[in-house]
């Protein structure tokens, strides 16, 4: 792999020495590609514009990126900002390589998690709009447009991963493929009932844990890459706690629990207006909610991790809906003398 780990810097080296003015469009897509706006904001989004697409957006996230997860501490991959000094690439070949904030991810690197759980999240949006487009133009050449632009999307997020040495280019490569085909795997396959999820809040998180255990068991250093994060990233503070995979694990756990919350009590139907409201409203009060102080101790941040994160779907597709609904009833009602 040594071969394929030198390239890959000489790559990164290449996509940095480009043009200065990329440099910030680089950084800002790697930041938005983050696997955890797809549940603060990208779901709250989606279900407002369609409740089925937006849980199967959620869906398609948290099952990708609990098997990220799996697939992370099973291929122990490396990230280039520690391997190019880890391997003394640094000392005997000199690139002029940077860090940026969104550099210093702290879980091991293969697959790509970005590329990986971004793929598969959008993947059933992908395909149902092209199917809607079929339908409506009767077109085939219509049909491929919303695949070329989720193609060049990954692409590029692909890419932007490079740019900040978080990935190799085969770890993003690796994370594009696993992305489409479980995106492909879990189209139509969302769960419906309050059950499947919460059951979906106790295995996905419970199995990963059992693994972990077992690789300790064995002998393996299954936090090796957080020590390495620490010792070569650029700056402590670009050392994120949510980048853990510990952090993802609850992250999925606590959305799981919040489908399942959600799904229990079906939300009203909305008019036209409700639901552009309800949008910015579900948009706004989950960023909010991720925006509160959060605990110091590392037990209580992941505990409030998931309890955050399984307020978000009850929030967005109970709570917000019978508000508003409500709303509107008063708003609708007759003046009485």
């Amino acid at each position: 792999m040594e071969g394929v780990h030198v390239a890959g810097l000489r790559f990164a080296a290449l996509l940095q020495s480009g043009p200065p003015w990329l440099e910030p469009a680089w950084v800002a897509l790697s930041s938005a590609a983050d696997p955890r706006h797809l549940f603060t904001a990208a779901f709250p989004l989606c279900w407002w514009l369609g409740p089925a697409p937006g849980a199967a957006l959620l869906w398609g996230a948290l099952v990708a990126e609990w098997l990220n997860v799996v697939l992370k501490w099973l291929l122990f991959g490396e990230r280039p900002f520690w391997w190019v000094h880890e391997s003394g690439m640094a000392a005997r070949e000199p690139l002029g390589l940077r860090q940026f904030p969104v550099t210093c991810e702290t879980g091991p690197g293969s697959p790509s998690g970005h590329c990986m759980v971004t793929g598969a999240a959008l993947w059933p949006l992908v395909s149902a709009l092209s199917s809607l487009v079929s339908a409506r133009s009767g077109s085939p050449v219509l049909r491929i447009i919303p695949f070329a632009a989720y193609i060049l999307l990954m692409v590029a997020v692909g890419l932007s991963r490079v740019f900040v040495l978080a990935h190799f280019p085969h770890q993003v490569v690796a994370g594009i493929l696993a992305g489409a085909v479980l995106g492909w795997g879990l189209q139509g396959r969302t769960p419906g009932s309050p059950r499947a999820f919460a059951c979906a809040a106790l295995v996905l998180p419970l199995s990963a844990l059992i693994l972990r255990w077992v690789l300790r068991a064995a002998g393996l250093d299954i936090d090796w890459s957080l020590r390495l994060a620490a010792q070569w990233c650029s700056s402590a503070a670009w050392l994120r706690r949510d980048s853990r995979p510990l952090a993802s694990l609850w992250r999925d756990a606590g959305s799981a629990l919040g489908l399942a919350l959600a799904a229990a009590s079906p939300a009203p139907r909305l008019g036209p207006w409700q639901r552009l409201a309800g949008a910015a409203a579900a948009v706004a009060a989950v960023q909010g909610l991720h925006r509160l102080r959060e605990p110091q101790d590392a037990t209580l941040w992941y505990g409030s991790s998931a309890l955050r994160y399984a307020a978000g779907p009850w929030i967005v597709a109970s709570l917000l809906p019978r508000l508003l609904a409500a709303l509107g009833r008063v708003g609708g009602a007759p003046h009485r003398e």
